[in-house]
């Protein structure tokens, strides 16, 4: 069972982007590439937490959206795993969307703009 390096994430403290957000999207690029395949167990939010340098809740609170998004489940006392189960569009899609998101942040666009963005251009498709 896989077991995500440490040096795979960093966190930059000087980046407009918050901290949570900063693991969140790494760890949805590390689980959409296959860096991070299905069942890889990741480390506890304190052992995250500490080996960046960051309070626990920051890096709870990724792992909760990561799971939210189904990325990510827990597992009660066993730990946090890269949840099984998603078809090949999902997967096309969470890719693409792991894609904008990164390039959001190379463009310095704040996150909520990008996801402002993202949801109009849905908007837009209903109506066509």
């Amino acid at each position: 069972m896989a077991e995500v390096p440490d040096v795979l994430i960093t966190v930059d403290p000087d980046s407009p982007v918050p901290p949570y957000e900063q693991v969140r999207v790494q760890l949805a690029e590390l689980i959409g590439d296959g860096r991070l395949p299905v069942g890889s167990r990741l480390p506890t939010v304190r052992q995250l937490a500490a080996d960046l340098r960051l309070a626990a809740n920051t890096v709870a609170r990724a792992y909760r959206e990561l799971e939210g998004a189904g990325l990510l489940e827990t597992r009660g006392r066993n730990g946090t795993f890269v949840a099984p189960g998603r078809d090949d569009a999902v997967d096309r899609l969470h890719r693409a969307a792991v894609e904008y998101a990164a390039e959001a942040r190379r463009l310095g666009v704040p996150p909520e703009r990008a996801v402002a963005l993202v949801r109009a251009a849905v908007d837009a498709t209903r109506h066509d």
